[in-house]
């Protein structure tokens, strides 16, 4: 293909890191020499709004004198010269180019502030411990979320950082709400969009335009464009794929959809993408597209070349960011929630450690579709030949492991292969609370780069999370975090409410543990979430078994995957939201959390069943650790200085082993028989990181016996060698 494939994110997904779909694609034809260019307008239009020159057409827009505008927006309009003028050095701020501007920002007399401003006096105390840097993010991203608020009252209700028109890609069985719009003149931010999109498309000339829609909110935009490119360059192909047509579009019939696609995509993107660029160039006809919906004869069709197989994931290329504005995105501090904070603020590399799920059962979830079920990890080999080459091209050391659950195993492998090689990097990802995260392992973890992970404990009630299947019970998932805490990195809970059949008292319940675990502070983020019902879901597929049923049976012709449905035995579950979100605001900045449960709601509420003290003693419950004969035995810390000195006391003398441990803020030594001191100084050497095998417990104890040494049981597990974990004897 001459011209290059055009490869694209409609607005809005962050502002602070590009979604990586476009870098996957674009890493996967790079493998078959097929040019190609990415953007990523939803970066590039809220550039253009928060200018000079876009919020001068912004307020040239606005009627001053409507007297239907709120106080709020005539605030802003009456300030609008003060927002012209501190505009782009704000922007500048939140890309990091001008750090020293966090000074003025603070003094808050540089910035004009409105609505969003009246919470800071509230948020004070949240705040108050924050460095000026962070402060003044957090301010900036107040005072864009005025003009934000400006945007939606006056001109376009439908604009949201990152979101867009989002209520209308939402489960929208019928497509005429989202069509009648499309039929509408073009929004301020429509004609933004379409001016960044008109240069794109006029330098390029590409023969086919791919569009990823992750999100609901990303929806209209990619319409808008798609009936843009129809209009104007009728001879260019347009697909879409990503990850809202992979769950709501499964079972698309709407013809309509195709006055603005020719074609829209599911699941893995690189072997439809291919076959539609031979398509496109005529080396294959139509039937042998894969896993992609057309326009056949007046209806949608849908057609999957079974003889074309998908890649293996270590085939797929590198993903590469290049062509994006990579030094242009803006770190945002949105919310008083550390994860939500680590989520919008910096620019991430994301990779995935494996695609698809390898635990696959929960009930909740869409364990159907191929990007959960089709289980699939790479090395850690190659996952670190891929952040090599990610840190060269970005000059970014920091990652994000997008995986729907990150396998402990090759957690392990990675970190491993990342200290060999010597690797400074950061990252994070999404786990699963089970039993595998030993103190040592997230020590090691630690000692990589990791900083954070997130998981779900979801209903944090053992009934209801063998409903779900998830594989783990409260008691365990505090166990893991405190291993997590105690090695220093961040955990988040993904928390769940309304679950089918969950009562009021579980509720309470749930939230008691909750408490209990930002008490024992173990726990430092989490965000509740009501339970939605999908199709996909086990729960969706066969509600009965989980004593709900649905509302419709009706399955529209657009998307589908949200199911309404009635849970007549459990709870008013939406009663639940507001006083479970407001507790967890107050838990996460360790405040109210001796308050009674029932003060959080306006409604009566059971008490607690749970004794105050359970997880205090799940974690004080002694945890067996096996020394298993294959335990894998490593050491990551320095080696120690070694002197043999002579102890003498009533005539007898005996020589002992000093090995002395140098860290970054202390000096550890230990003292031990001088033959086994000598023995164990070997093997640390052996032990270390940087060797190409790693030792098993086994094979420790075959050379300390080999060496004429006695009792390697009672050495080992002794005080001595114990602590040792904290210069970096780990057994994994």
């Amino acid at each position: 293909m001459s011209a290059p494939v055009f490869l694209f994110t409609p607005p809005f997904t962050q502002l602070n890191t590009p979604y990586p779909a476009t870098a996957y694609l674009k890493g996967f034809l790079n493998t078959k020499n097929i040019p190609s260019f990415q953007a990523d307008l939803g970066i590039e239009v809220t550039l253009r709004l928060f200018s000079k020159q876009g919020l001068s057409h912004l307020f040239a827009q606005i009627d001053a004198g409507n007297a239907e505008w709120s106080n709020n927006a005539r605030r802003i309009l009456a300030q609008q010269n003060e927002y012209i003028k501190t505009i782009e050095p704000v922007v500048g701020f939140l890309q990091g180019r001008d750090p020293t501007l966090a000074h003025l920002i603070c003094k808050r007399d540089f910035l004009p502030e409105a609505s969003r401003f009246a919470q800071l006096d509230d948020l004070n105390w949240a705040f108050g411990s924050m460095g000026n840097q962070d402060r003044a993010k957090h301010l900036a991203t107040m005072y864009l979320e005025d003009l934000s608020d400006l945007v939606i009252e006056c001109v376009d209700a439908h604009f949201g950082f990152s979101r867009y028109a989002e209520k209308l890609g939402r489960s929208a069985n019928s497509f005429d709400e989202l069509y009648q719009l499309l039929q509408q003149h073009y929004t301020f931010i429509d004609n933004m969009l379409i001016d960044v999109l008109r240069e794109h498309m006029s330098n390029l000339q590409p023969k086919l335009v791919a569009i990823s829609v992750p999100f609901p909110g990303n929806l209209y935009a990619a319409f808008r464009c798609g009936q843009w490119i129809k209009q104007n360059y009728p001879a260019v192909k347009v697909v879409m794929g990503g990850g809202f047509p992979n769950t709501e579009l499964r079972s698309l019939s709407d013809a309509r959809v195709f006055e603005f696609f020719d074609f829209i995509c599911l699941d893995d993107g690189e072997c439809p993408m291919e076959q539609l660029v031979k398509h496109i160039e005529g080396v294959i006809p139509v039937e042998e597209l894969k896993r992609t919906f057309i326009l056949k004869d007046g209806s949608v069709a849908y057609i999957n070349n079974q003889s074309c197989g998908d890649y293996k994931q270590g085939d797929v290329g590198t993903p590469d960011y290049s062509d994006l504005l990579l030094d242009k995105y803006i770190s945002a501090i949105e919310v008083a929630n550390p994860m939500h904070s680590l989520w919008s603020d910096g620019r991430w590399n994301k990779l995935t450690m494996a695609h698809g799920c390898y635990w696959g059962k929960c009930t909740f979830c869409d364990i159907s579709l191929d990007y959960i079920k089709n289980y699939e990890p790479l090395t850690a080999h190659v996952l670190c030949d891929r952040m090599e080459e990610i840190i060269a091209q970005t000059g970014q050391t920091g990652f994000h492991f997008v995986d729907e659950a990150a396998p402990p195993a090759l957690m392990r492998s990675l970190a491993l292969e990342i200290l060999k090689r010597k690797l400074v990097v950061s990252w994070w990802t999404n786990i699963r609370f089970e039993k595998s995260f030993t103190r040592d392992l997230c020590l090691l973890l630690k000692a990589s780069g990791c900083i954070a992970v997130s998981g779900g404990l979801e209903v944090a009630s053992d009934r209801l999370l063998g409903m779900i299947q998830k594989g783990i019970t409260v008691a365990q998932v505090a166990r893991v975090n405190k291993h997590f805490t105690e090695a220093g990195i961040m955990v988040h809970a993904y928390l769940m409410y309304g679950f089918p059949t969950q009562t009021a008292q579980e509720t309470i319940d749930s939230l008691e543990m909750v408490r209990q675990m930002f008490a024992a502070g173990i726990l430092q983020s989490a965000f509740w979430h009501l339970f939605t019902m999908t199709a996909h879901s086990p729960v969706g597929l066969e509600p009965e078994k989980f004593s709900v049923r649905k509302e419709s049976e009706a399955i529209g012709a657009f998307a589908n995957n949200d199911i309404l449905h009635i849970d007549e035995v459990g709870a008013d579950h939406e009663a639940f939201g507001f006083g479970l979100k407001k507790s967890l605001f107050n838990y996460m900045h360790s405040t109210f959390l001796d308050q009674p449960l029932h003060k959080w709601f306006d409604f009566k509420t059971p008490k607690t069943t749970i004794a105050p003290d359970y997880i205090q003693k799940a974690l004080d419950e002694g945890e067996y650790v096996s020394n298993r004969p294959n335990t894998k035995v490593v050491y990551l810390g320095m080696q120690p200085a070694l002197e043999v000195i002579t102890k003498s006391k009533k005539g007898s003398q005996w020589e002992l082993a000093s090995l002395t441990f140098e860290r970054k803020r202390e000096t550890i030594n230990i003292k031990v028989d001088a033959p086994q001191g000598i023995w164990l100084a070997e093997m640390l050497r052996q032990l270390s990181v940087g060797n190409i095998k790693l030792h098993t417990l086994q094979e420790l104890k075959d050379s300390y016996e080999a060496a004429g040494l006695e009792d390697f049981e009672l050495f080992w597990d002794n005080k001595p060698v114990n602590t040792l974990y904290k210069v970096g004897l780990l057994q994994l």
